[in-house]
């Protein structure tokens, strides 16, 4: 693998997940496959999960590891030909360059600012380090996708699947902040990549962007939806149509243990308590956050590996 800014640039999800499964059995085992390798890790945006876990997961392998919080630093500068003359210092293709020679893999995360769609479809951070960066580039969340959360996702289902081809279901939820569309993005093309009977579930108008949904059966009736299901992925997202607006706050789409029966409970995390999932389902057995939270880890090692293979 040369890079990793989406689920699909993995070749085979199948058995890049049996790969991770592995290494979290013995994390250490390609210690050395590191050795004298740097990752510079830049954030845009704040993180926890993704921060802590791709750090980790950089060192089980033996890499070095920097990381930057560019805009406590600097602003960069992302259009070609502008005039210098306000808050940005330097444009990317100089910082780009430069900190390629300072790393052997750089990891960027990068939030849409959900107010203008064409401009945050463009990926203009991310696809500015991939075009004048000169070693390969992972995603940690980008104004579209969160690859790495997709493939930890999917290491949780295969682990934890009772049966050959569970039933897995997206869930909108309420939330009083308007949320990107990333996280649901990069879950539902994982699912059309796994043999899973797949559902997404949503009020009216808060249909995900229709290349990434493809042909996803959606259901607008949240308990219907939610019937047999073996795995329940809840997740806000701001409207895509309207784009980042909040149109719809009903609590009623709040997920509570009398919907969700005995299926699993997934959340990426951070989760806002008694609005997306009430407390008695987040603190019972059927939640498996922090399975998924555990598994961000081995997502991260099992790409970082595959990008140092290719290096060989």
């Amino acid at each position: 693998m040369k890079k990793y800014t989406d689920i699909n640039d993995i070749p085979d999800l199948s058995e890049i997940i049996k790969e991770a499964i592995l290494l979290k059995m013995d994390p250490f085992k390609f210690q050395s496959l590191g050795k004298n390798k740097t990752l510079a890790m830049l954030f845009f945006n704040a993180s926890l999960r993704t921060r802590l876990s791709t750090e980790k997961a950089a060192r089980n392998l033996g890499m070095e590891v920097m990381v930057l919080n560019v805009n406590d630093a600097w602003n960069l500068e992302f259009s070609d030909g502008t005039v210098m003359n306000g808050s940005t210092s330097e444009h990317v293709k100089e910082a780009a360059a430069v900190i390629s020679q300072y790393a052997d893999i750089i990891a960027v995360r990068a939030f849409p600012g959900l107010k203008d769609k064409a401009k945050d479809e463009s990926e203009y951070v991310l696809s500015n380090f991939l075009k004048y960066a000169t070693v390969p580039i992972i995603s940690m969340e980008s104004a579209t996708a969160h690859p790495l959360q997709g493939l930890a996702d999917a290491i949780t289902i295969t682990e934890l699947a009772s049966k050959p081809r569970p039933k897995v279901v997206l869930s909108w939820a309420p939330h009083p902040k308007a949320l990107p569309q990333a996280v649901p993005n990069s879950f539902v093309s994982t699912m059309h990549r796994m043999d899973v009977d797949f559902v997404i579930t949503h009020p009216e108008g808060y249909e995900l962007n229709p290349l990434v949904t493809k042909d996803s059966k959606i259901v607008y009736n949240q308990d219907e939806a939610i019937k047999d299901a073996d795995f329940v992925y809840v997740k806000n997202w701001s409207n895509y149509n309207d784009y980042g607006q909040i149109l719809n706050e009903d609590p009623n789409w709040m997920m509570t243990s009398e919907k969700l029966g005995n299926a699993k409970f997934m959340h990426c995390l951070p989760v806002r308590r008694n609005v997306v999932v009430e407390d008695s389902v987040l603190d019972s057995d059927n939640s498996v956050v922090l399975q998924q939270a555990n598994n961000r880890t081995f997502a991260a090692q099992v790409v970082l590996k595959s990008i140092l293979d290719s290096m060989l």
